[in-house]
């Protein structure tokens, strides 16, 4: 091969990987404009402290994650909110700030501790998350938007590492999508977002032997185990 020839397949590489580079970047905005507003940051209180995000059993994130979800009809808006279950599990009461950073109580309809999950009433509504229709595969790009470290709502993205984990020893019953976007403390609730800003997952838990910090193996509760969840508990559901 010539030289000219090599710098020319060099020059196409550079172009290529900036092209993809930008397209990742641009759709990384996209899942954030679409789905942001339908978050919120959920402030449990913790027996034996009397604020709101403030302190937490050891190895307890203070906050947690959470986000608007239409349980029924698929309608646009909803005062039902989707978070983990072990994020509120031990609280005397709950509050949530949403996107434009307004508190307000709200009220705990069931935690089911065997998937993790846990639906929450809100007063006011809040933009719903759209479920993705579509099927996931290894290698799809996926963002996260969560609370990590209680620093309020933040986007990281990565890719879809596996499918169908089960019997990891999180939770009794398991479906999860294995990604290495970064999730840490306060995400768990969360939502794990196609490039559409669709919902695919909710965040759940860190695969660490030691620290509750991102190790680049996190697992997200998969639609089918929430959409089994729902249908389980609609009759809760007013």
């Amino acid at each position: 091969m010539k030289i000219k020839e090599k710098s020319i397949i060099k020059i196409l590489i550079l172009v290529f990987s900036l092209f993809s580079f930008n397209l990742e970047a641009s759709n990384s905005s996209n899942v954030w404009n679409n789905a942001y507003k339908s978050v919120v940051v959920v402030l449990p209180t913790w027996s034996g402290y009397s604020k709101p995000g403030f302190g937490a059993p050891n190895g307890v994130a203070p906050a947690g994650t959470g986000f608007y979800i239409s349980l029924k009809n698929n309608k646009k808006v909803s005062n039902y909110i989707i978070t983990a279950a072990h994020v509120i599990k031990e609280s005397k009461n709950i509050k949530i700030k949403n996107y434009q950073n307004k508190i307000e109580k709200v009220e705990l309809i069931i935690a089911d501790k065997k998937r993790d999950i846990a639906i929450l009433k809100s007063k006011v509504n809040g933009q719903a998350i759209k479920m993705s229709p579509k099927k996931n595969a290894i290698g799809n790009h996926v963002c996260v938007i969560g609370n990590s470290f209680g620093l309020g709502p933040s986007l990281s993205c990565g890719v879809i590492s596996a499918q169908n984990r089960k019997n990891i020893g999180f939770n009794e019953i398991e479906n999860f999508i294995q990604t290495d976007a970064a999730v840490n403390p306060g995400d768990s609730g969360g939502p794990l977002l196609n490039n559409n800003g669709e919902l695919i997952g909710m965040l759940d838990a860190i695969f660490t032997k030691e620290a509750d910090i991102d190790a680049g193996v996190n697992f997200a509760i998969d639609n089918d185990l929430i959409n089994e969840f729902i249908k389980l508990n609609l009759h809760l559901i007013k």
